[in-house]
């Protein structure tokens, strides 16, 4: 079993809208091994739905309180000179994912592709279906 995490947009697809793959990937995830997600993408998720799909505010509610997963916090002092990612704002979720020691890091966000790091593993829905799945 692997300690994973869902980066915040990977969330809100599979909150928001419909896809098998991204079910596929969601219960093979909770089921076979441990969600990981730290205060930064949890507060991240409410501000994104918030400005994004309001109506959806209690469907994520829902979904937070019923969802098995590891809560880790994400410090107020980072070290930012672990690795280099374009988009500042990214840095604290992985931040959180490496310091917290997780195996996987999945994310459809492109910013990650280039960061260079060997843990944890970072790849896409699909990358993960086709080497997990």
């Amino acid at each position: 079993m692997m300690r994973i995490t869902l980066d915040t947009n990977i969330i809100i697809s599979i909150l928001i809208f419909k896809s098998k793959d991204l079910d596929k990937l969601f219960y093979h995830v909770v089921l076979d091994h441990y969600l990981v997600l730290s205060t930064y993408i949890i507060d991240e998720l409410k501000m994104v739905v918030q400005r994004k799909f309001p109506d959806k505010r209690k469907a994520l509610e829902r979904f937070l309180e019923e969802l098995p997963f590891e809560l880790s916090y994400t410090p107020k002092n980072i070290d930012g000179s672990l690795f280099d990612i374009r988009d500042k704002k990214d840095y604290p979720i992985l931040y959180s994912a490496i310091i917290e020691e997780v195996d996987l890091f999945i994310t459809g966000d492109k910013d990650f592709s280039s960061v260079d790091i060997i843990k944890p593993e970072i790849l896409t829905p699909r990358e993960f279906l086709d080497k997990y799945c």
